[in-house]
């Protein structure tokens, strides 16, 4: 059983315009490939749905008394278990919930913050084990059995694009500010 305890409840749940605000994060790692131990495989650690047939990236209501960031995190060790070092905001995601529907947002509207989060510690024991599994996949893997286009369009465009454009560059000055570990 886990100590630590996930946050339920909407008292302290942030709004804007109509929209649910969530935080969430691609959680990712490396792994060496099998043929060559010098290149460098990036997987992405997914969740399965407690309401149907896919998986997800974890993902949470922002609430009041903790940044966006801090969200992110929280979500990340609550459903999937990890900790690890935000790297990149991947973007603001758009999308309508159809079984969180309240009186701030009634049309279920909600608006994703989504961070690219660099995986340092998987948890044994965590919140939602319970209810949760954790799935290391590739990112094609990803993009095929991810539940929701909008977090498929996260990893995509998102996470790809940072990949393709800055990922190295920022891991390396990460590697740097570590001590080079």
């Amino acid at each position: 059983m886990s100590e630590l305890v996930a946050r339920t409840g909407r008292h302290q749940q942030r709004y804007e315009a109509g929209c649910r605000l969530i935080a969430g994060c691609i959680p990712f790692r490396f792994r060496c490939s099998e043929g060559n131990k010098s290149e460098k495989i990036v997987e992405v650690l997914m969740i399965n749905s407690t309401s149907g047939p896919g998986l997800l990236f974890p993902k949470g209501g922002w609430e009041n008394d903790e940044t966006v960031e801090e969200a992110a995190a929280r979500e990340a060790l609550e459903e999937a278990g990890v900790r690890g070092d935000l790297m990149h905001f991947l973007g603001h995601y758009h999308f309508k919930s159809k079984t969180l529907q309240d009186e701030f947002s009634p049309e279920g509207r909600c608006r994703a913050a989504m961070f690219a989060l660099f995986v340092k510690e998987e948890l044994e024991s965590w919140p939602e084990q319970s209810r949760r599994v954790r799935s290391w996949v590739t990112i094609p893997e990803a993009v095929e059995c991810c539940r929701h286009a909008w977090m498929r369009e996260a990893l995509e465009n998102g996470f790809n694009q940072w990949s393709a454009d800055g990922m190295i560059t920022t891991m390396k000055a990460v590697s740097m500010d570590d001590g080079g570990n």
